[in-house]
């Protein structure tokens, strides 16, 4: 029987809430075998909101709204806009491709057999900056567009003729930027100043203290690894500099349990890769800071991650506290061979991962790919540093071939 998830739908907020909490299981990062996702997601959602590891490029915030509010228009019907929509977006893929900067375009493999449309991507993040302004899901908006096209022709007028709508009949942001002339034949991924500064102002009203709309808002586009690493780290808030302090802290440590896990499986299947993880094992534990580690308050961590709107299971919190203990308590050198640490990574994958854990079940062990997660966690940062370089240029000012 299939794993199912379900919610009381009480209001629209709660919707969106786990409308997002949905959107994740579509990532590339998601697969979690030892169950850290939600305290990933928390971290990547406090400090870069709306943003997903699958979206590309900065300006499918407004292709997205383009699409519709174009559609809108020319008033298409609830029975006919999800087909229309679809259509629409399959047809911007080739003009983006022809482009000399077509790097991220969704549905460049896969073309009009694309399977999750930009729209989908981008959805839950155009709601959490204000650029969609319709609160429920996309689906939702596609069945409410006929009762919203009858009640903005019947919406009153002011002393000047111009209608004054009800806001839950504003599906997009009434300050949303025209597309480029030649929209939709003609399309780039080139923001032009006046959409680089409206993305801006977006963010300042619906996300202002997060540390996104700080990079955005300063125009701080870098090309390092992690965001801690950020060259103007100095000029974040003491706020930011606390959750990124508790977020590398949580990405350093767990690195060594995945490693572990992999490590595992490798010598469960007798393969080559047993060198490679125990080397990597081996950096791990020399670049850990264990002063760093001893004093870390745990404490602190999940005070940090009370503001997500994803909450933290408890077996997640013993099985993190359960491991930072092991790694301050013994030789991080020699966390390969220990059984405690070994015992507790296998018992945490097959409490999650029932009768398809792979210590057990012999077909998803054949199955794994020889890297499960092996990597240290970034919170979404390489989707935010390519945004950031993209407002960037925009910023600039080079509007040409926009």
């Amino acid at each position: 029987m299939g794993s199912s998830l379900t919610w009381i739908d009480y209001d629209a907020a709660e919707c969106e809430r786990m409308q997002r909490i949905i959107a994740l299981f579509h990532e590339r990062e998601t697969r979690d075998e030892l169950g850290l996702g939600s305290v990933r997601d928390s971290f990547a959602d406090i400090l870069f909101p709306g943003t997903s590891t699958i979206q590309t490029r900065l300006r499918y915030m407004l292709i997205v709204p383009w699409v519709y509010r174009h559609l809108e228009n020319r008033r298409v019907s609830s029975a006919e806009i999800a087909a229309k929509a679809r259509e629409l977006e399959l047809d911007l893929i080739q003009p983006l491709l022809d482009n000399d900067d077509s790097e991220g375009t969704v549905g460049k493999t896969s073309g009009r057999k694309l399977k999750r449309l930009p729209s989908s991507i981008y959805w839950s993040g155009l709601g959490r900056w204000g650029i969609r302004r319709y609160s429920g899901s996309q689906d939702d908006y596609h069945r409410a567009l006929d009762s919203i096209y009858t009640a903005r022709g019947r919406a009153p007028k002011d002393d000047d003729g111009f209608s004054t709508l009800d806001p839950s009949l504003v599906t997009w942001h009434p300050k949303l930027p025209d597309p480029p002339e030649g929209f939709p034949r003609e399309l780039s991924f080139r923001l032009t100043r006046e959409e680089a500064q409206f993305i801006q102002d977006c963010l300042r009203v619906k996300q202002g203290d997060s540390l996104l709309t700080l990079l955005m808002l300063k125009d701080m586009p870098c090309d390092c690894e992690f965001p801690w690493e950020h060259p103007r780290y100095s000029e974040f808030s003491d706020a930011h500099k606390e959750t990124l302090y508790h977020a590398r802290l949580f990405s350093e440590a767990m690195y060594g349990a995945v490693l572990l896990y992999n490590l595992m499986l490798a010598e469960e299947l007798g393969n080559e890769l047993v060198d490679q993880y125990n080397e990597m094992l081996i950096e791990w534990a020399s670049t850990l800071n264990l002063s760093e580690i001893s004093s870390w308050d745990l404490d602190g961590l999940w005070a940090a991650l009370s503001y997500s709107d994803y909450p933290i299971p408890f077996p997640t919190r013993r099985f993190t506290e359960d491991w930072v203990e092991l790694v301050r308590g013994s030789s991080a050198q020699d966390i390969a061979m220990n059984k405690a640490a070994r015992e507790m990574v296998r018992t945490r994958e097959m409490r999650l991962k029932g009768g398809r854990s792979r210590f057990t079940n012999r077909r998803a062990l054949d199955e794994w790919s020889g890297a499960s997660g092996a990597y240290r966690l970034s919170y979404r940062w390489p989707t935010v540093r390519r945004f950031l370089h993209d407002l960037h240029r925009g910023l600039r000012g080079d509007d040409d071939d926009a």
